[in-house]
């Protein structure tokens, strides 16, 4: 058993639905569980669904329902010339029906009915793809992950229930493959006990692989993307990137920790907790190597990573009573700042200061001021950019640094992170 995701980008269009076909069609003896994510920006557009309901805007709300219509309907016309097809009718049936949600009653929690209709998008993108795959001949399947992934009520950000979602799996996916070589599945989405629909957050269909390799002891689990593997920078912020070829599953969390755009650790600590590797390959270059997850941490050394944040702000609190900074203080700028939502990006204190760096376009920095401004002098300094480099030597420092002001820098054995500004 393997387990195969499929982003948005990776089912965009009729074109690369085609090529996923032709990436199952390079492993025909395997037993394969293939998790897919809504078609293109389509969970993007489900938003705006969500927000003109919330809003009670009609007009607008069958508005972007016709729009995404669109967009399926042409991807399925392309790939099904034939208006006979099945897949057709589970189109027109579920807008349909997403239609008529706007003359129900609706919660009064948002986060409800976000996941009730943003689950959608993976209905729909497996629906098509599962009834194309079909169609070119591969043993496939459509399992409804609602009726699989079993979690709690916490909308959005839904936990599993890892128990349940085990002895659901062998009760009703395993079976599956007694007839079936392929399951199709949705990422991003499970269900509560009583059958109502949620997601599992910001790479919930990542997460998704990670869940039911888990679950069925998988021999590995492969993400399919645009890039050749994981590279040590993002190409945006750095010339001469290098794919990483192995790392461990200890590396991979830290450098998503620091920000990094790799796996989130919530899919890797399920495979690592069973030694299940993850491969990060090109669905571009299938026959490439890609990139390996796995538990060996002899290869983390080998090529320095960078990971860069710009827009950054960097603030200072000094108390104004020319005390130091303590407990106390401390404890009530953390409270603070979770009450803004400010997510902290690094910090540092002293005796009399606490230093904190946090992204422009999230936080306004007026905001935090005018709040500390009667206990604290608040200092800050904006357009700042925060590199961090893994394994790193004086020759990777220079390469970064230059014509940079270094504001404040922390060091270990194999990370330093460097607050800078231009000179």
């Amino acid at each position: 058993m393997n387990v195969f995701k499929f982003g948005g980008a990776s089912v965009k269009d009729a074109n690369a639905v085609r090529n996923v076909s032709h990436i199952l069609s390079l492993f025909p003896k395997d037993q394969l569980i293939v998790v897919v994510s809504a078609m293109g920006k389509t969970t993007n557009a489900m938003e705006e669904i969500v927000d003109s309901l919330w809003k009670r805007n009609e007009k607008r709300y069958m508005e972007l329902i016709e729009d995404r219509y669109q967009f399926h309907q042409l991807i399925v016309a392309e790939l099904f010339p034939e208006k006979h097809y099945f897949i057709y009718q589970q189109m027109d049936e579920l807008f349909e029906s997403l239609k008529n949600r706007y003359y129900l009653p609706i919660s009064d929690n948002y986060n409800f009915e976000y996941d009730q209709i943003v689950s959608l998008g993976e209905v729909l993108s497996t629906m098509i793809v599962e009834a194309f795959m079909r169609e070119e001949g591969h043993l496939t399947t459509w399992v409804d992950c609602r009726k699989i992934i079993r979690t709690n009520h916490d909308y959005r950000e839904a936990e599993v229930d890892w128990a349940k979602t085990e002895a659901l799996v062998n009760e009703r996916l395993l079976p599956l493959f007694k007839e079936k070589r392929i399951a199709i599945t949705q990422g991003f989405i499970g269900h509560t006990s009583e059958g109502f629909t949620t997601t599992l957050g910001r790479e919930g269909s990542d997460f998704t692989a990670g869940i039911l390799a888990y679950c069925t002891n998988a021999k590995g689990v492969t993400i399919w993307k645009d890039v050749p593997g994981m590279l040590n920078a993002d190409p945006k912020w750095f010339d001469d990137t290098i794919k990483l070829q192995k790392i461990s599953f200890k590396e991979a969390i830290e450098l998503a920790y620091y920000g990094a755009s790799v796996i989130h650790p919530k899919t890797i600590k399920p495979l690592q907790n069973k030694g299940i590797p993850l491969y990060v390959k090109s669905f571009i270059e299938p026959n490439a190597e890609g990139t390996a997850i796995q538990e060996s941490m002899d290869f983390d050394h080998l090529v320095p990573s960078f990971i860069f944040k710009m827009d950054q702000v960097l603030m200072s609190f000094t108390p104004k009573d020319f005390s130091f900074i303590v407990e106390e203080n401390l404890g009530d700028i953390f409270q603070q700042l979770a009450f803004y939502g400010v997510k902290i990006n690094l910090m540092q204190n002293s005796a009399l200061s606490f230093s904190i760096l946090f992204d422009r376009s999230k936080t306004d920095p007026m905001k935090l001021v005018e709040k500390f401004k009667d206990q604290y002098t608040v200092r800050y300094n904006e357009g700042v950019e925060l590199v961090t480099i893994r394994h790193y030597d004086q020759a990777t420092i220079d390469r970064v640094t230059i014509d940079k002001e270094i504001l404040l820098e922390q060091r270990t054995r194999q990370t330093i992170r460097m607050v800078m500004k231009n000179k």
